[in-house]
């Protein structure tokens, strides 16, 4: 029950997405919106986190974009200024997610699928791996080094293979509980 009080800002997973997404400074602009109660303006998220506001405007736009972030906007009457105080969508930031988690999975699976059929070389030093084809092409010799290419263990990449995929399994199931 404790994960249900955790902020979506809390989850490294989370954390990786939002700098992917808006950079470094995303996450502590998502930290500092779920700790308001209301909205926050720019010029506030710019002071706390000691940065230009043209920075903080850059990620929520990044943001909005995305559908993280959502924004009202005021007009002062006496300057005729426009504020604009903005929030944050947990929800959005946890279907985005699962949505690349998902590709991701289908990615890795598929990869699996194409492995389980063929035998691979790998250079010496590992800057490479080619199916059977494609490494006698190249006479079994690494086009990045030039070292002599080795038949790979199918079995220990498939293993690898099945880790990734559980991993990220576990990680989609994460996020299911906390939405």
């Amino acid at each position: 029950m404790a994960k249900a009080s955790k902020k979506i800002s809390e989850f490294s997973l989370v954390q990786g997405y939002l700098t992917r997404l808006s950079g470094g400074l995303a996450v502590g602009v998502v930290k500092i919106c779920e700790r308001k109660t209301g909205s926050v303006t720019d010029e506030e998220l710019a002071k706390k986190l000691k940065v230009k506001v043209t920075e903080v405007r850059t990620i929520l736009n990044r943001l909005h974009y995305a559908g993280i972030a959502c924004y009202k906007k005021t007009k002062n009457r006496k300057t005729g200024w426009y504020s604009y105080t903005w929030a944050i969508k947990p929800r959005r930031v946890i279907e985005l997610l699962l949505e690349e988690q998902a590709k991701e999975i289908e990615k890795l699976e598929s990869k699996q699928r194409f492995e389980k059929d063929y035998t691979f070389f790998i250079c010496k030093d590992r800057c490479s791996t080619f199916p059977f084809e494609i490494a006698a092409e190249y006479q079994f010799k690494c086009p990045a080094c030039g070292k002599t290419m080795d038949l790979a263990d199918n079995e220990k990449m498939a293993k690898g293979r099945n880790k990734q995929i559980s991993d990220l399994k576990k990680e989609v199931e994460e996020l299911r509980k906390i939405s």
